[in-house]
């Protein structure tokens, strides 16, 4: 029944690939074209895969609908939380989760540092948008056109000497993180405190939500805080690997 269901499975990203007839996908699973069909009818029954006027098939309308049902369902905080745990147990510095929505940065999730010395940011709060580094990710992720006009119209308070002063100034930093793939906030909000951020992305290969390290100067200095942004970025890459399914959760023995 295993060997069944692979072969069945096998055949959606071929047919990802485009429409393929009877043949094409009898040979790429190695059967014969009678057990091909068998396989093709059970998952056209399931409207997994649509038969064309012209005998090929593609993949079929109920698949996209239980991908995106799948993906409305999926919590990023849920996924990401234990990721940023691990994190805040190996650095010890405040480890943030945001989203963009509405508008606004939100924190959605924070795990604290080890240290006497705390952040005061809350779940559920909006951040700085125009100084704090997930932000900059969140943001510099939307069109072009979509930036411009986001940016026209944000007030740029001057929290510190580092703040962005304009929108001009907020573009060419959204440029320059989209391209380089992570942000900084060093002062930009607080002057004492420093943050490093990446990208955590979906399926689609869009930016989902960032996941940030922040620390005040009494505990690590700036360039202290940037010698882990390999870290934080590879924390990212994990929450996104599992967010976006390409990376297989590993089943717990029982």
């Amino acid at each position: 029944m295993s060997q069944t269901v692979d072969r069945a499975l096998s055949i959606l990203p071929l047919l990802a690939e485009g429409p393929a007839d009877l043949g094409q996908v009898a040979d790429r699973l190695g059967v014969h074209k009678s057990t091909a069909l068998r396989l093709l009818r059970t998952l056209h029954g399931h409207g997994l895969v649509y038969r064309q006027a012209d005998q090929r098939y593609r993949l079929g309308a109920r698949l996209f609908a239980l991908a995106q049902e799948a993906m409305e369902n999926l919590d990023i905080r849920e996924i990401a939380h234990p990721h940023l745990v691990r994190l805040n147990e190996s650095c010890g510095h405040t480890v943030h989760l945001a989203v963009y929505e509405e508008h606004e940065v939100l924190y959605i999730d924070k795990v604290e540092s080890r240290y006497p010395v705390r952040m005061y940011s809350r779940i559920g709060k909006p951040v700085a948008i125009t100084v704090a580094a997930v932000a900059k990710l969140l943001l510099a992720d939307l069109s072009d056109t979509e930036r411009r006009a986001l940016a026209e119209q944000l007030d740029y308070p001057l929290y510190t000497a580092r703040s962005t002063p304009n929108a001009a100034a907020f573009l060419r930093e959204l440029d320059k993180v989209r391209e380089q793939g992570w942000a900084t906030d060093l002062g930009g909000h607080e002057e004492s405190i420093n943050c490093v951020a990446a990208p955590i992305r979906g399926a689609d290969g869009r930016v989902a939500a960032a996941m940030s390290v922040s620390a005040p100067n009494v505990v690590v200095t700036a360039d202290e805080l940037l010698t882990l942004l390999p870290q934080v970025r590879r924390t990212a890459d994990a929450i996104s690997g599992e967010y976006s399914g390409r990376t297989p959760v590993k089943e717990t023995p029982a």
